[in-house]
């Protein structure tokens, strides 16, 4: 991204889109149920030692990028070389085949609630069914080039942000105005233990803090530089921890952890806060499930066709098939949307096999989509290692810190999450036969076929450049003699 002589973007802004893009209710939800309060002190560990640093590392990548396309492919490029950045950006799109597991269920039960006013109790078969319908929908829409749906999705967005921070304030007026909490707050209750079963919820923690990517790229558009840029992305950081630190010590303020559900949770705690002011709950929750929904809906066929676009718009032509990759008369890769969703059917089939219910069927596809979700950052993590470690005389406006600050944090981040990461794709509880066939044979076989795919298109490369410049004569003969 080149650097603008007209900066549009100000702190305030910054600020705003740091909080839109990271902070998201369900999350809270979601980790308060796994972890109870100890989600308190963790969402502020998170913010504080991941979300801040981790921006600055993709701010620095922008700026000694910065007269290059932003994007992780260019940003890994510069530091590991064409394979690692088609590594990063194939886990980008590796990643998001798992997101859709854990969103087409819920949008199901956001559909329940909008229209019945509460949840309609789905098998797991059933609910895989259901989705593998909606998603082929999804597809179909996302690949006819619909201009309306962005507007849905930023609609849906601010809806949901919105109300979560309208149940984050009254819930603080509340408990500031003597309701007394369902879960009695404590010091021991926030105490974490360190556990595997806490290291592995602690990757969801990691992916709600997640999304600094899309506020890394703005370096060079904030007025005032990259000192102003530091500084508010650092006091983001800590709003952010603060307010979903804020969020999961308010949860349980009517509704105790232990009662909250992953697929009603949501609906659950806006139920008891409006109760407690006399809200109809039946009005509620169709309100509640009609904003998720809108946001959920809009979000699910965006990220059906844009990630798919953006792979094949980065990475060198010759790696997948050009009728694969082909644009429609929409411009949209239809075929590649397609192959996306035979892909997803048997990862939505294969948890419900050993799920009994849909509770069961989303701890295990939540727990995927942040295991995974840690794969594009560790990438970039060690692509900025490499680069501190033998790179750092490339020219550049804005660096870390020192080079040996830069490593010291970028080696303590990996160490953090290469735990978090192996935690989770081994889960404390989960069935064995499961874990070794959808979690880590997920990932091998996932990203084994990346690096087959990219090693055929080395050797095609090199037998490309034998035809082309064919070795002389007379240096074969020398080394045959």
């Amino acid at each position: 991204m080149a650097i603008s002589g007209n900066a549009q973007i100000g702190r305030f802004m910054l600020l705003s889109m740091a909080v839109a893009a990271i902070f998201n209710i369900r999350n809270v939800v979601n980790s308060n149920i796994a972890i109870g309060m100890v989600a308190v002190p963790s969402f502020l560990f998170a913010t504080a030692t991941f979300f801040i640093p981790y921006v600055l590392i993709i701010a620095e990548f922008v700026s000694l990028n910065k007269d290059a396309k932003s994007g992780i492919y260019q940003w890994i490029r510069s530091s590991m070389g064409d394979k690692w950045a088609f590594v990063g950006a194939y886990c980008y799109w590796f990643v998001n085949l798992f997101y859709f597991t854990s969103v087409l269920p819920n949008i199901l039960v956001y559909s329940s609630y909008a229209w019945l006013g509460y949840e309609y109790q789905f098998s797991s078969p059933v609910t895989v069914l259901l989705s593998i319908v909606l998603f082929a929908f999804a597809t179909w829409v996302s690949t006819k080039g619909a201009t309306w749906v962005g507007r849905v999705t930023s609609i849906g967005s601010s809806l949901v942000l919105l109300m979560a921070f309208g149940f984050v304030g009254l819930s603080l007026a509340d408990w500031i105005g003597g309701v007394a909490p369902a879960t009695p707050i404590t010091a021991a209750a926030m105490t974490p233990t360190f556990s595997w079963g806490f290291m592995g919820v602690m990757a969801w923690i990691l992916f709600a803090a997640g999304g600094a990517e899309s506020v890394g790229v703005f370096l060079n558009d904030v007025r005032g530089g990259a000192r102003t840029f530091v500084r508010t992305i650092v006091f983001a950081g800590l709003l952010i921890g603060v307010l979903y630190s804020v969020s999961a010590l308010v949860l349980n303020l009517y509704v105790p952890a232990s009662k909250l559900s992953y697929t009603s949770g949501v609906f659950q705690v806006f139920g008891a806060l409006g109760a407690h002011h006399q809200v109809s709950p039946v009005l509620l929750n169709r309100l509640v499930g009609a904003v998720m929904l809108l946001g959920s809906f809009g979000t699910l066929m965006v990220w059906t066709a844009a990630p798919v676009k953006a792979l094949f718009s980065e990475i060198p032509k010759g790696i997948f098939g050009e009728r694969a990759i082909a644009l429609n008369r929409h411009d949209m890769p239809e075929r590649a949307a397609w192959i996306q969703f035979c892909v997803v059917v048997p990862l939505l089939v294969i948890p419900a096999l050993g799920s009994s219910n849909v509770n069961q069927l989303l701890n295990v596809v939540i727990n995927m989509t942040a295991a995974t979700a840690l794969l594009p950052p560790l990438i970039i993590m060690a692509a900025y290692f490499h680069l501190r470690l033998r790179l750092d005389h490339l020219p550049r406006d804005f660096r870390m810190g020192s080079r040996r600050v830069g490593l010291a944090i970028t080696s303590v981040l990996l160490a953090f999450f290469g735990i978090a990461f192996i935690a989770a794709i081994f889960p404390a509880g989960q069935n064995l036969l499961l874990t070794l066939g959808y979690n880590v044979g997920g990932v091998v076989l996932f990203l084994g076929w990346a690096l087959w795919k990219y090693r055929l298109y080395e050797r095609g490369l090199v037998i490309t450049s034998e035809v082309l410049h064919p070795a002389p004569a007379s240096a074969g003969a020398r080394r045959s003699s």
